[in-house]
């Protein structure tokens, strides 16, 4: 991290020839549990990692905002009534910018985006793109705490939350919930982030994996994904188009013991969809107390029935998180799954110390054979959430 954000204020004085007034950083995250299920008022489970998104920044005496980046040679500027028109990799910080002048969003404390003073922006993330570990989330609470500090807000970690999620949704067009911004604002060392989205109560859960010699393996499969595009979506429409037939306000008021009675009501494509969600809390629900009363070996069998959900159920995992998640198992993984919304991205698995050269090999054999790009696999640690850092 020390020299990632060396490295950013170095590339913001190239860019703009001066300075930063700061540096901020927000962590991308993995979600242990709870996939699709913040959009359907549900429980989540993830926690903050330790790769994070570094960002430097510098007010400016005129309205003029402008950001770049280490991954795009283009400085992309924007006055303060074009925001919300913000395309490409430059949505997700200037459309958090937009956020925080809405009251709409953030409440009475929003900015006066025709007051403000405007921004010179620099960034750079050592979070992997499109792996599903919330690149993007990351990008935005990190915009969200350093726009919120020099601008002086005094907005609220939930506000930032709502700000996120409103430029993803709004400016970027990706209609997500709110559980990655969650995890990278609230995120904590050696803790996940239980998350009720319907109450917006956040609960920290010890994890202990260091101390019950487990390690989380993230595999990404190097299969790129977008949420702006069709897949997503149309699970969320068919997520509320069965919550319409059955007469709730959203999947999280439907318990286990509902579904055979929705299997009644709804078709087959959505009934499968309906029955995800709903098993998807319950595990929630248990990997928490497991965790609380067992300790991290024991919810590997709520790991892998996670992923026989996605893709049995929501069928929103491919080939290569398929073969990534069997063949962790086989080596020796306690649990694993596909993380994140789906459709490509990275499997996570839980993996004793002493095994975890042993899965890496086996995975990148598999993949070898299969005729698959060789998988990234790298260990992640629970981290603390977003923060300026100097």
């Amino acid at each position: 991290m020390s020299d990632l954000r060396d490295a950013v204020a170095e590339g913001f004085g190239a860019c703009y020839g001066r300075s930063p007034d700061g540096i901020w950083s927000a962590p991308g995250r993995v979600n242990l549990i709870g996939e699709h299920t913040d959009y359907n008022d549900g429980f989540a489970l993830p926690f903050a990692i330790d790769r994070r998104t570094v960002l430097a920044l510098a007010l400016r005496d005129d309205g003029r905002m402008r950001v770049g980046t280490s991954l795009s040679p283009d400085v992309v500027e924007l006055d303060r009534g074009r925001l919300a028109q913000a395309e490409g990799w430059s949505a997700y910080p200037l459309g958090v910018a937009w956020a925080l002048g809405q009251a709409s969003v953030v409440g009475e404390a929003a900015a006066d985006l025709a007051a403000v003073p405007g921004f010179d922006v620099y960034l750079d993330s050592e979070v992997p793109l499109g792996a599903g570990l919330s690149s993007s989330a990351a990008i935005e609470c990190a915009m969200a705490v350093a726009l919120n500090d020099v601008w002086r807000l005094g907005l609220d970690r939930r506000a930032l939350v709502k700000a996120g999620q409103a430029a993803e949704n709004t400016v970027v067009g990706a209609p997500t919930g709110f559980m990655d911004q969650t995890a990278s604002l609230f995120g904590a060392r050696d803790q996940a982030v239980l998350l009720d989205c319907r109450s917006f109560q956040i609960d920290q859960v010890a994890l202990g994996f260091a101390e019950a010699g487990l390690t989380v393996l993230v595999i990404d499969t190097g299969v790129d994904h977008a949420h702006a595009t069709g897949g997503y979506a149309a699970r969320r429409r068919s997520c509320e188009a069965a919550a319409a037939a059955l007469g709730v306000p959203s999947l999280r008021e439907v318990g286990v013991a509902d579904l055979d009675r929705a299997r009644t009501v709804l078709d087959d494509e959505t009934f499968r969809r309906t029955r995800h969600v709903v098993t998807e809390n319950q595990r929630v629900l248990d990997t928490v107390r497991l965790l609380r009363e067992a300790g991290p070996s024991a919810i590997g069998e709520l790991l892998d029935d996670s992923h026989r959900s996605m893709r049995d159920d929501f069928e929103i995992s491919v080939p290569e998180l398929d073969l990534a998640v069997e063949t962790a198992q086989s080596a020796g993984a306690l649990g694993a799954r596909m993380t994140g919304g789906g459709f490509g991205g990275a499997a996570i698995a839980l993996v004793p110390h002493e095994l975890l050269s042993l899965v890496q090999v086996a995975v990148d054999g598999a993949f070898a054979e299969h005729g698959y790009a060789q998988p990234e696999s790298f260990v992640v640690d629970p981290s603390h959430g977003a923060c300026r850092d100097r």
